[in-house]
């Protein structure tokens, strides 16, 4: 083994501003969702947020996710695509800097603009994210690297990748190849706007063998077509090994063989809830892959996802980190 995580996704830099509602309404943007949008749009949109403050960060929901694995001190890697641009070099560097091994460093980026994607957080703490892809919905199978693949324990697909044909065949190549090695399979739903416009797709993901489910509850209720909780967890429960339903200040669901473990949140005011499913995935591929039980890896996952939501931004600094791995020692001693 190499790789405690080998994951795919859209290689995004991520620009947050802090808006009212009535901004939102004015931009015209769908609060709590992630929209695709083009070039023309993403012009349009930063007409509106001209004299609002920005934080600019690397992003991506499965880049999210790698980053906190590193952080964490686990070791990944990173298949993504970026352009040869301002944007594609921040992007490089950033992941290089947490220590993500990444294709990036074995090709020639190619002309054009690298991905980004506007957040706009309103006062309730909700995250409203406009998507334009830019580079990486191109991204094809030239991003993978089997080699690497084979040697990693969990292999992830950000279900994003639902949206780009070349894409989503790349992730499911990569899930073959993953397969074959007996390397274990982990997806995300990612966002309502996924399951109900790239449902096809996200089942190619999820497929019958899956080892790691990951969504939060409005993802779950459209997934499942149901809000009635236990109707959701005996399906979610048929779609793998482990599902993580992740429900905010309700804390997660753990769900495996026909068994339902709750594993409570990090007591928190919430600010912002953009990053939290990545980081919640993060920590607990972290820990499931360093010998933790899926209930602890969960109990670290809250209080890191917790962390993140207490604060703006989608990422944390390594003094966090490094905090958490301690109240983490603390409480397997309980």
């Amino acid at each position: 083994m190499t790789y405690h995580l080998y994951a795919i996704g859209n290689a995004l830099v991520d620009t947050e501003y802090e808006v009212s509602d009535a901004q939102l309404q004015a931009a015209g943007v769908e609060k709590r969702h992630m929209t695709l949008i083009d070039a023309a749009r993403r012009t349009e949109l930063l007409k509106h947020v001209l004299s609002v403050a920005s934080h600019r960060t690397g992003g991506g929901s499965a880049g999210n996710t790698v980053v906190a694995l590193a952080q964490f001190g686990g070791k990944a890697f990173y298949s993504c695509r970026v352009a040869d641009d301002e944007l594609g070099d921040f992007y490089t560097k950033d992941l290089l800097s947490h220590g993500v091994a990444t294709n990036l460093t074995h090709t020639k980026a190619p002309s054009g603009q690298t991905g980004s994607c506007m957040v706009m957080v309103t006062p309730d703490a909700e995250r409203s994210m406009s998507t334009f892809l830019g580079a990486t919905a191109d991204i094809d199978e030239t991003a993978l690297h089997p080699h690497d693949i084979v040697k990693a324990q969990v292999y992830y697909m950000e279900g994003y990748l639902a949206a780009s044909p070349t894409g989503l065949a790349a992730a499911v190549k990569g899930r073959a190849i993953a397969k074959a090695a007996g390397v274990k399979l982990a997806t995300t739903l990612s966002d309502m706007s996924m399951i109900n416009f790239c449902r096809t797709g996200l089942d190619a993901m999820v497929g019958n063998d899956l080892d790691f489910l990951f969504c939060n509850e409005e993802e779950a209720q459209v997934w499942c077509g149901s809000k009635d909780m236990a109707t959701m967890c005996q399906q979610l429960g048929r779609q793998a090994h482990t599902v993580c339903l992740t429900r905010s200040a309700k804390g997660c669901l753990v769900i495996e063989a026909g068994q339902i473990t709750e594993v409570p949140a990090a007591q928190v005011k919430a600010i912002d809830t953009n990053g939290a499913g990545d980081m919640f995935a993060g920590a607990f591929l972290y820990a499931v892959t360093h010998g933790y039980s899926h209930a602890q890896s969960a109990w670290l996952a809250n209080q890191a996802a917790g962390q993140v939501v207490s604060q703006y931004g989608n990422r944390l600094s390594q003094d966090q980190m490094d905090a958490l791995k301690s109240r983490f020692a603390k409480h397997l001693l309980v």
